[in-house]
């Protein structure tokens, strides 16, 4: 009667075993600030244009004449207008019925694995979001593990002996903090038609590119559009964490098995949702203005700054280390020798920094260490000092 394959799970997820280490660090150590860079969380409020669009939103629940009920399961036209709008401006052309709204990257990577079918192989590039892995073991799905390590800078390259249907990729990676250059990516577009496989192109921090040559979108790519999915969030580039907006992309030239998958997906939300709440997308909307642009780059050169503070610290100590510089993520290796759980203790119990163990991205992630660089900005700094002290 019950779904089995959750007894394939592993025993617990990394961050609530993170967040058990440190309940019980402060639980010994009552009152201690502890400096903490390791779950992906932003630390900065939501920009003003954003707030105020909130405000009038709200304004806008309180009339009769303005009142909203259920919104289009697919999302408001005024915000798929404006995302594909956006998109234009980078040279990828889309039409608003390609853009479909949903309340995050996260939950929409889980959704969209309702148009594979359970036979369907899915890869997992490792390191990777443990999410991509949970949600394929709960539908009992097989997985196609592609390891990936220093020596080609986690960012492997697709081989025609991968069996796989459905491809995860995600650039700028989390967790390494690795991004695809416009040849690799073409690489993986090509396997995919070659293969017949759909790619689940995860672009939740493609914001962070300051390298103009690196593709943001996987539809700058040729022949994108008849093989690739784009999931995209609000969280990480305009603080939406705790607000949850995001959109998908679903070519209209997308079919597989003389099917549709832009009409299934159509079908699959007007049967599953009833839609993100109109406040909401009026935020999301505010988020991609001129004036809610010019803020949002505010705050992520914010984090950016933290990115070079850490990334100077470890250049100092002479640790290896990819990420930060086109992505909100480092990537390290642990110091000494040292295992990554071994290494979560130690930071946490000498230097009272909180980060996260790369065996929790997978087996090819231990002995590397993630740092968000989404904290505080002082948080940040007195971690870099901390690290220089301890490992310098």
């Amino acid at each position: 009667m019950l779904n089995t394959h959750y007894k394939d799970l592993k025993d617990s997820y990394l961050f609530y075993n993170i967040a058990q280490k440190v309940n019980a660090y402060l639980a010994q150590h009552p009152g201690t600030h502890l400096l903490r860079l390791g779950i992906g969380d932003v630390s900065q409020p939501l920009c003003a244009a954003v707030i105020d669009a909130l405000h009038a939103a709200v304004d806008d629940q309180a009339n009769k004449e303005t009142f909203h009920g259920y919104m289009p399961e697919c999302g408001a036209p005024f915000l798929r207008e404006t995302i594909a709008a956006h998109y234009a401006k980078r040279g990828v052309v889309l039409s608003p019925d390609e853009v479909f709204v949903s309340s995050g990257a996260s939950d929409e990577l889980g959704d969209i694995l309702d148009l594979f079918d359970k036979s369907a192989a899915a890869m997992v590039i490792e390191p990777a979001y443990p999410a991509y892995v949970d949600a394929n073991v709960m539908a009992g799905r097989q997985i196609v593990h592609l390891s990936s390590g220093r020596e080609n800078g986690f960012l492997p390259e697709p081989d025609d002996s991968i069996d796989a249907d459905i491809l995860y990729i995600c650039s700028p990676n989390n967790p390494t903090g690795a991004v695809f250059s416009r040849d690799q990516l073409q690489a993986w577009v090509d396997f995919a038609n070659r293969r017949g496989a759909v790619i689940l192109f995860d672009a939740a921090y493609e914001a962070y590119i300051e390298d103009e040559t690196l593709p943001h979108s996987v539809f700058e790519l040729d022949g994108a559009r008849t093989c690739a999915i784009e999931i995209c969030s609000l969280s990480k580039t305009a603080g939406f964490t705790g607000t949850r907006l995001g959109y998908t992309v679903i070519p209209k030239t997308l079919e597989r098995g003389g099917l549709n998958l832009n009409a299934m997906w159509v079908r699959n939300r007007t049967t599953k949702t009833n839609g993100i709440s109109y406040i909401l997308q009026k935020g999301g909307a505010a988020a991609f203005t001129d004036e809610g642009q010019s803020q949002i780059r505010q705050q992520i050169a914010l984090y950016k700054r933290n990115a070079k503070t850490l990334t100077d610290a470890l250049d100092r100590i002479g640790l290896w280390y990819c990420g930060g510089h086109n992505a909100p993520y480092v990537w390290l290796r642990c110091p000494n020798g040292m295992d990554s759980w071994t290494f979560f203790d130690f930071l946490l119990q000498k230097g009272q920094i909180v980060g996260t163990p790369g065996a929790g991205f997978g087996a090819c992630g231990e002995g590397f260490f993630r740092f968000s660089t989404f904290g505080d900005p002082a948080d940040t700094a007195e971690a870099a000092r901390r690290l220089t002290a301890l490992l310098g």
